[in-house]
């Protein structure tokens, strides 16, 4: 490939590179124009049919912009570059996810609107796990779509009693990473490479991307809401580790299902 004049990029030796990005240069007329390309799951053919993800196509500039400063990092990883719209591991997705719950606890305390709600493979760095506790306890209600891996134990008294935990397991692989704020009713909404884990957060390059058009953030907030609402895939998660399905007398949901018919209706609309 090199012989061929195409620039390899080898990462950075012990930090596994786990982000999924893109950048497209075309010329257009005179001028060189460039798209982004941000995604929760993997360039792969074969999953891509069987897991469920969330990709971004963008032509936004500061996100753009963002994505070229990751991979710069990799031509010179011996400086720590600096992000204004994408949050990355390993240097920034901690600091930057409890300023983001932070602010949830602050208004919660005021009288604001105030509510998480995320969805991701799994969930076992301890240090997130005590700050979404800390949450809860103030007063911020937490809804968490969990497929896999949960060490934080919802629906605790004192600890975690307004935090609900759910897990979706059907056909697809529940594959995205998505991470959704109240900020008294102007969410602020991201798309992850990263799980909430030790390794996801201090040990691989993870990008965490915000969504600004206003009518892909309601999609994704629709979407969480079709998967929160489903009653035939979904178990809960609790301290008893029993994982019974959910079981209720609305009108039966199967989320998969319903996404799929979300998006068609748009479509013939």
């Amino acid at each position: 490939m090199e012989g061929e004049g195409i620039n390899l990029l080898f990462g950075v030796e012990g930090l596994k590179v786990h982000s999924k990005m893109c950048i497209i240069e075309r010329e257009e007329g005179n001028k060189l124009k460039r798209y982004g390309f941000v995604s929760t799951g993997n360039f792969n053919e074969s999953t891509a049919r069987i897991y469920t993800d969330y990709t971004l196509f963008t032509s936004d500039q500061r996100i753009i912009k963002d994505v070229n400063r990751v991979f710069d990092f990799f031509e010179t990883n011996y400086k720590i570059f600096s992000y204004k719209h994408l949050i990355t591991s390993p240097h920034y997705t901690q600091p930057a996810l409890f300023k983001l719950i932070d602010t949830e606890i602050e208004n919660v305390k005021l009288g604001k609107q105030a509510y998480i709600m995320l969805k991701m493979n799994s969930i076992s760095n301890y240090k997130m796990i005590d700050k979404l506790y800390e949450a809860s306890n103030t007063g911020v209600k937490i809804q968490m779509i969990v497929r896999g891996i949960c060490c934080l134990i919802p629906g605790i008294p004192k600890m975690s009693e307004n935090i609900e935990v759910i897990s979706i397991v059907d056909k697809f692989l529940e594959h995205t990473r998505l991470f959704i704020f109240a900020n008294d009713d102007e969410p602020k909404i991201y798309i992850s490479s990263a799980d909430l884990m030790t390794r996801n957060i201090d040990n691989r390059v993870e990008v965490t991307c915000p969504i600004y058009d206003a009518d892909i953030k309601q999609e994704l907030i629709d979407t969480f809401e079709i998967c929160w609402s489903d009653n035939v895939k979904t178990r809960i998660l609790n301290i008893d580790q029993n994982n019974h399905y959910k079981r209720n007398n609305f009108p039966e949901v199967r989320s998969q299902l319903e996404t799929y018919n979300y998006y068609l209706n748009k479509l013939e609309n």
